[in-house]
């Protein structure tokens, strides 16, 4: 399995990481003759990590250079992703059927 690639972009927030994780997506195809082969794509996303905040999908977002690989975010993107809180302090209402 790939190890993710992280880094930093020039248009990051200051201290936020961009992850890769490259995920495959597969299918089944029958031959004429009545064998199968299974073909395999891969299917690069990107992440935002930032300390304290919730982890920002980024892949529609994001601008890759297919000969160096060089991530880049537009600058428009570069803002800090959304809030949001840690599971612990999420509030669960109990439900009561009559």
């Amino acid at each position: 399995m790939p190890m993710p690639h992280t880094g930093s972009s020039k248009n990051t927030p200051l201290d936020c990481r961009i992850v890769e994780v490259l995920q495959f997506t597969c299918q089944l195809e029958q031959g004429t003759s009545g064998d199968s082969q299974i073909h395999c794509f891969p299917v690069p996303r990107f992440f935002r990590l930032c300390p304290n905040r919730p982890v920002e999908e980024i892949t529609k977002f994001v601008n890759v250079d297919l000969v160096t690989g060089e991530v880049e975010l537009p600058t428009n993107e570069s803002r800090v992703g959304p809030t949001g809180r840690p599971w612990k302090k999420i509030l669960r209402y109990e439900h009561h059927d009559k």
